[in-house]
Parts: C-alpha cells; sequence; structure tokens
C-alpha cells in the first residue's frame, strides 16, 4: 500500500509539472484555460439545466485535455527532428484538429444552452 502512494505523489508532481510548463509555454493553453473560467461562470449562473451545465463544464475541459495532446505531440515532433516532414506535420495537423473538434462540441453544447433559454 506505501508503495501506491509513493507512486500516486510521483504521478501527481509530474502532472502537476505538465501543466504548469503548459501553462507557462502555450498561449492557446492558457486561453482556452480563460475561455473556460468564463465559461463555467456563465454556465453557472445562468438559468441552465443541471445536464447541460454539467456537458458545458465537461466539454471545456475536454478542450483542455486535447490542448494537452495536442502540447504534447508538437513538443515530441519537434524533438525528434526539425527538419520538415510529410508525416510530423500531420501528426501535428491532427493533433490540432482534434482540439478543434472539441471546441466545436463544447460551442455547439452552448447553442444549444443559449437557445434553450428563448
Amino acid at each position: 500500500m506505501k508503495n501506491f502512494f509513493v507512486r500516486l505523489k510521483d504521478r501527481t508532481r509530474w502532472s502537476w509539472q505538465g501543466l504548469a510548463a503548459t501553462w507557462k509555454e502555450e498561449y492557446s493553453f492558457r486561453a482556452w484555460v480563460w475561455s473556460n473560467l468564463v465559461s463555467i461562470v456563465l454556465a453557472l449562473f445562468l438559468p441552465l439545466s443541471d445536464g447541460l451545465r454539467a456537458l458545458i463544464i465537461v466539454l471545456g475541459v475536454l478542450v483542455m485535455v486535447a490542448e494537452l495532446f495536442n502540447t504534447a505531440v508538437e513538443r515530441a515532433v519537434d524533438h525528434t527532428s526539425t527538419d520538415h516532414n510529410v508525416l510530423a506535420g500531420q501528426a501535428k495537423d491532427a493533433a490540432s484538429a482534434a482540439v478543434a473538434l472539441t471546441a466545436l462540441a463544447a460551442g455547439v453544447a452552448w447553442i444549444i444552452g443559449l437557445v434553450s433559454l428563448f
């Protein structure tokens, strides 16, 4: 059991290090964090259903998760080689598309929520 808590502590520390490094180095991640803070405040104060409110918040978190994956792919590809490579570009573009599609899903949830107010 002791080993479990030691590993949990290590995993927690590494996760926070990843968040801190991404916050420091990636403008896009910081923009999504601030956008989500505004989104959460609006979702909590607008008269939305609990389910829709939860969906908006969860999708916002998923946008940030997608941005973390995107950053990881970009860093791994750039570390491997700085030369132009078609496959490397496609990997980075696919990771970026994952962020865009996740953000689109969050936007759709917001549109549904706002339409439901009228």
